[in-house]
């Protein structure tokens, strides 16, 4: 069999980050939502709260399924699969009448995530040529996180006029165009490599799940634990810098305008990571990205005024801005070329578990201890991650 013709990163811009940005605005309009909407149909603010978690939820049950989807359908439908699955969702929580039913659709929607983004992930993967990759993923993760910083903005504009259910407005609204752009765009000719993907799923059966966990077991319980950990110390940052902002004494306007001022920093560096990446290898990245994360959050208790806790916020939003799209760049890099979207699915599997246990972490430890106690707690997470990635990332990157 040839080799698949690889293309340039902004040759699939209108054809992959374009859908991504639109992906990820709905997903930033809804985020302030969800809790908003348990709160009106009844429930506790410990019923909002697990129901926002049911998020988190979804994307881990929906990883697996969702590398052998992609693998069955191919990407770009399995993207308009998820686009479908995001719309029955959000019109259920449009219309849902209880609290157990907006639970159901929150699960929905991350399931859609986790099958949104594994397509896009293993499509970049195999369209985009080695030297390069790390520059395509890091725009790839840049993408994500400019849409999750637009659409609370773009929510809130429309909520001025449709109330609570403008933030689900506006998902659907940029969910239909991504489904729009994805049927009228075409993939660039090189990339597409539809005859012969075709042919390589009719000749052979696909492996399934656990056979292609079993065979790459030695990558997933070292490489794949240091993703959880990632995960784990990324989500951390989530929690910790509003909550401490709070326990200084700062205002909510002050928390969530230097929150905002945090993620900017990570929107402006994505692509020079990526370049670095490329330049450079994934381990020089990796791990000061980790020991950049680890430093801000150990810190970050140590701050008592806005001064301080904004240099410790920049700093942290700079260090996770640095990994923008490490994992899922490591995660192309040791993926086999059969069954690549089937290895993917259980490599993102390790990142969404760590994201979900990050916050609970924090939680448990501030119960236990002290909110600073837990934040520390979660720097050490990060400096452990970095020592596991330094230890197994190969030195000057996988071989393409």
């Amino acid at each position: 069999m040839t080799a698949r013709p690889q293309v340039g990163i902004w040759s699939i811009g209108p054809s992959v980050y374009l859908p991504s940005l639109l992906f990820g605005i709905g997903q930033g309009a809804i985020a302030p939502v969800i809790p908003l909407s348990a709160r009106e149909l009844g429930g506790s603010v410990a019923t909002a709260g697990l129901v926002v978690a049911l998020l988190g939820v979804g994307k881990i049950v929906g990883d697996l399924p969702a590398g052998m989807l992609a693998v069955r359908l191919g990407e770009r439908r399995a993207m308009l699969f998820a686009l479908g699955l995001v719309l029955t969702a959000l019109t259920a929580c449009l219309l849902a009448p209880s609290v157990q039913l907006l639970a159901a659709a929150v699960v929905l929607i991350g399931i859609s995530s986790s099958v949104f983004g594994l397509a896009r992930h293993a499509y970049v993967t195999e369209a985009i040529p080695f030297h390069l990759r790390g520059r395509a993923l890091s725009t790839l993760g840049g993408m994500q996180r400019i849409g999750l910083f637009v659409g609370p903005f773009l929510g809130a504009a429309v909520m001025r006029w449709l109330g609570i259910a403008g933030g689900y407005w506006v998902h659907v609204v940029v969910a239909v165009a991504a489904a729009v752009v994805l049927l009228v765009v075409r993939e660039p000719p090189a990339a597409g490599g539809a005859s012969e993907r075709a042919a390589v799923r009719s000749a052979a059966k696909p492996d399934s799940t656990a056979r292609i966990i079993r065979r790459h077991l030695p990558v997933l319980r070292t490489l794949g634990v240091g993703a959880l950990l990632v995960g784990a110390a990324r989500a951390s940052r989530q929690v910790a810098i509003p909550l401490w902002g709070e326990h200084i004494g700062l205002d909510p306007a002050t928390v969530s305008l230097l929150f905002g001022v945090s993620g900017a920093m990570e929107m402006l560096i994505f692509y020079p990571a990526g370049y670095a990446m490329d330049r450079l290898g994934r381990r020089w990245i990796v791990v000061p990205s980790m020991v950049l994360l680890g430093l801000s959050l150990v810190l970050l208790p140590l701050t008592s005024g806005i001064g301080t806790y904004t240099a410790v916020a920049l700093l942290m939003g700079f260090g996770n801005g640095l990994g923008s799209g490490i994992i899922m760049t490591i995660g192309s890099d040791v993926s086999p070329d059969v069954s690549r979207a089937t290895f993917l699915g259980a490599w993102r599997l390790f990142a969404d578990v760590g994201n979900g246990v990050g916050p609970v972490l924090v939680s448990v430890v501030t119960a236990a201890a002290t909110l600073g106690a837990a934040i520390a707690t979660a720097g050490a997470v990060a400096f452990v991650a970095a020592a596991l990635m330094a230890r197994w990332v190969p030195r000057n990157g996988a071989t393409p």
